[in-house]
């Protein structure tokens, strides 16, 4: 299946959750936002949030500094 993060597009298994996905990508215990086609999703909806084949995520990280 394909799906966008953060602009590119990349090839991953199927997947059964938003969380899953995550996981995945190494975001675990980090500061993040993520929008999925546009939408914020909740930290707490993850688990219950489906992807599908040409999903866009935006995951964002908050920086420090000025």
């Amino acid at each position: 299946m394909q799906v966008n993060i953060n602009g590119e597009t990349q090839s991953v298994n199927t997947l059964e959750s938003l969380a899953e996905l995550l996981l995945r990508l190494g975001y675990c215990g980090e500061t993040f936002a993520v929008a999925l086609n546009g939408d914020f999703v909740a930290r707490t909806a993850y688990a219950q949030t489906p992807i599908t084949d040409g999903d866009c995520l935006d995951i964002v990280a908050p920086v420090v500094g000025g």
